[in-house]
């Protein structure tokens, strides 16, 4: 359980993906809260007044995309240190090599069937769970 309400901004423009990992999460926990931005110029507006514990992003999303967001984030010396895990469907070398060029706390591979991403989610939030803080 943690000390607080675990802070999350949740960067998704896909509806329906942001609707699984609500339900993923609202299975078995209670102690976050979800904050939700379409895309990156969105969560860069967002941050501008809400600092969350943890990033959750997308790569593939219009404007301004998962990458280009994590280049600004990270050259941002307010913003820097905020985890950022990408939760996507892209397993392109590419873009997992430059996520953790750029300094990201998680790349997860987003599942077909939900009963397997419904597990990741789960293992992530466990895992946040443990961690005693966050530097926000």
């Amino acid at each position: 359980m943690f000390k607080r309400k675990l802070k999350i901004l949740l960067i998704e423009d896909d509806r329906i993906e942001v609707l699984k990992l609500k339900r993923a999460i609202s299975g078995g926990f209670d102690d976050y809260q979800i904050t939700l931005a379409d895309n990156g110029d969105d969560a860069l507006n967002k941050l501008e007044t809400f600092l969350p514990d943890i990033i959750l992003l997308d790569l593939n999303m219009p404007d301004t995309n998962g990458i280009e967001f994590l280049t600004i984030l990270k050259e941002n010396e307010d913003l820097k240190h905020i985890p950022a895990i990408v939760l996507t469907t892209s397993d392109n070398k590419n873009d997992i090599f430059e996520c953790y060029k750029l300094g990201i706390s998680g790349y997860l591979l987003k599942p077909l069937r939900f009963e397997e991403y419904e597990k990741k989610i789960h293992i992530l939030m466990n895992y946040l769970r443990m961690n005693e803080s966050f530097p926000s």
